[in-house]
C-alpha cells in the first residue's frame, strides 16, 4: 500500500467486512473499481466461493464505446440477470471501501432496477 488513499480505503473496507457477511441465503455483492475497469462478484463467505461475477473487462464490453459510469450500469444489469438465473434474488451490498457515488452507485442502482434486492 503506497498511498494514504489506499490505506484509508483498506481500513474502511475492513470496518465494513466486520459487519457484512455473505451467507448462502443472502450472499455478498462485492465491488472492485480500478482506474479503467469495474468488477463485481456475488460471494458466499460461509463456503468461501464466488457464485457469480461480471466485469467491464469481459468480451462483450470490448466492442462498446461508452463512459465508465455507463459501463458500471451495464455490469450491474448483467450481474443481476446472471444472479436471477442462478436463483439468487437477495444480496447484501459491499462497496469495498469506496464512496457510494459515481460508478459504484450506478452499478448498485442498475442491480436494483434489474430485480435483485440489496
Amino acid at each position: 500500500m503506497s498511498t494514504k488513499k489506499e490505506i484509508r480505503r483498506y481500513s474502511i473496507r475492513e470496518r465494513i467486512r466486520k459487519k457484512i457477511k455473505g451467507t448462502s441465503a443472502r450472499p455478498r455483492l462485492s465491488v472492485f473499481r480500478s482506474n479503467k475497469q469495474i468488477y463485481a462478484q456475488i460471494i458466499d463467505d460461509s463456503k468461501g466461493i464466488t457464485l457469480i461475477s461480471a466485469s467491464s473487462a469481459d468480451k462483450e464490453f470490448s466492442s462498446q464505446k461508452s463512459n465508465k459510469t455507463e459501463q458500471a450500469r451495464m455490469v450491474g444489469k448483467i450481474l443481476a440477470e446472471k444472479a436471477l438465473k442462478a436463483g439468487i434474488d437477495i444480496a447484501v451490498f459491499d462497496r469495498g471501501g469506496y464512496l457510494y457515488h459515481g460508478r459504484v452507485k450506478s452499478l448498485a442502482e442498475a442491480v436494483r432496477e434489474s430485480g435483485l434486492k440489496l
